[in-house]
């Protein structure tokens, strides 16, 4: 019976050497490139859509984004928060750019064991934090070449991220490099030399927090995103999450903690409703006024649902490479 990415790594984590992960990443991005080779976009990757067979122990993608909750409002955007590219919240068209931030938390989810801001509620804070250029951290042991890749394609700017065809020849490399390689540790070999830390430790009861599933959102208007520095980075992950719980039902989002950001921009006030949807489908309601900025009706960009043909839907993933 096939298991998702993230049921996997719940089970199979410690045992992971550093060779089985790339080569779980290699799965995904080729199986990405083939969708981006049709020119069609995913639109909601998460690692509760990429599936593993066991029959051939590979990995592949299923639940294209094309179709969401059948009442979804016009300007909203299905997916899972933490793998939303920060464009995208901020109100731009989903496009293979996007495909690829989200493979970035792929990355990431495979070098931790676990999902990205698994701490952190999916409110308005986090929703500022990711425009505000703020990634997970990355996992002491992470192979530079994997970390480069990965920060690549989570930078803000879209236009600086690799393609897909790109990542799959630059990944294929690493793979090879470790292929060769024997007598590797297994996580759990190395979490018993080294001591182990908020980032590293793997964290068994995530599967059934919120970011398993994806929901429906409206955003309204963000500043435009930015890459984080080392020293903002730092100072998010200075704060401490040890005692915070995440609850089963977020839908208060009227109690928001001050924000403060260097751009000049100033958020007089953001509201938030959410509200049940069929399919058990929530629409997180956003609606934000931003005084000191004069943005023009030409700004304002919203994803067509009717982007794609309707033989794109038709593209098939291999199950294997």
């Amino acid at each position: 019976m096939d298991v998702n990415l993230r049921e996997y790594l719940q089970q199979n984590y410690n045992q992971l050497t550093w060779k089985e992960r790339i080569q779980i990443a290699v799965d995904i991005i080729y199986a990405l490139d083939d969708i981006h080779g049709e020119n069609a976009i995913h639109r909601d990757l998460h690692s509760g859509n990429i599936l593993h067979s066991p029959r051939s122990y590979n990995f592949f993608i299923s639940d294209l984004g094309f179709c969401g909750p059948a009442d979804k409002p016009l300007k909203s955007i299905y997916g899972n928060l933490p793998y939303i590219a920060p464009e995208v919240i901020a109100g731009k068209q989903a496009t293979k750019a996007s495909d690829i931030y989200s493979f970035a938390m792929l990355m990431w989810e495979i070098s931790s064991g676990q999902p990205p801001f698994l701490n952190c509620k999916h409110d308005c804070d986090l929703i500022l934090n990711i425009i505000n250029g703020i990634r997970p951290r990355i996992v002491s042991g992470t192979p530079l070449e994997y970390e480069s890749l990965m920060k690549q394609c989570w930078d803000a700017n879209p236009l600086k991220r690799p393609g897909s065809r790109t990542l799959y020849n630059k990944l294929k490399e690493i793979n090879s490099y470790y292929q060769k390689k024997s007598n590797e540790p297994t996580q759990l070999e190395i979490n018993k030399n080294f001591e182990t830390n908020k980032t590293s430790s793997f964290k068994t009861n995530y599967a059934s927090s919120r970011s398993s599933t994806s929901k429906v959102h409206q955003f309204g208007f963000f500043p435009e995103p930015k890459n984080a520095t080392e020293e903002e980075q730092e100072a998010f992950y200075s704060k401490s999450y040890d005692e915070f719980q995440i609850p089963d039902n977020i839908d208060d989002f009227n109690n928001l903690s001050n924000w403060k950001n260097n751009s000049t921009s100033k958020m007089s006030s953001i509201e938030a409703n959410s509200k049940d949807a069929q399919n058990d489908n929530k629409i997180e309601t956003m609606q934000q006024q931003i005084k000191n900025i004069n943005l023009e009706d030409e700004n304002e960009i919203h994803n067509n649902p009717n982007l794609h043909s309707e033989e794109q839907d038709e593209s098939e993933i291999p199950d294997s490479i």
